[in-house]
């Protein structure tokens, strides 16, 4: 970045400690993301159950495929999965050798 310190030789300089380089912030961070994940499967295994009893439903599908359960988290692993391959499969197309600008 513009802001980086450099020395002589044009790298940057350490800029000292930051949030994440703390282990424990490291794990904090997934535990609430694990949390949030559970709560949220949690929630989808309940819609059929709160729908049955309450009549209550936390969605409400266009097309028939949406209203099965964990259809969202599969379909974003899925669509997930296909771009990382997707840019794998790019980055053979545009990639250069390290020395490519210095010709």
């Amino acid at each position: 970045m513009a802001s980086d310190k450099r020395d002589m030789s044009g790298q940057v300089k350490d800029r000292g400690r930051h949030y994440f380089d703390d282990p424990k912030r490291w794990k904090r961070l997934i535990a609430i993301l694990i949390v949030v994940c559970a709560v949220v499967f949690a929630l989808d295994i309940a819609n059929p159950i709160l729908y049955g009893m309450t009549g209550f439903e936390l969605r409400h599908p266009e097309r028939s495929w949406e209203g099965f359960p964990e259809f969202y988290a599969v379909y974003g692993f899925l669509a997930y999965t296909a771009i990382v391959y997707t840019a794998k499969l790019l980055r053979k197309g545009v990639m250069r050798d390290e020395d490519y600008y210095d010709r």
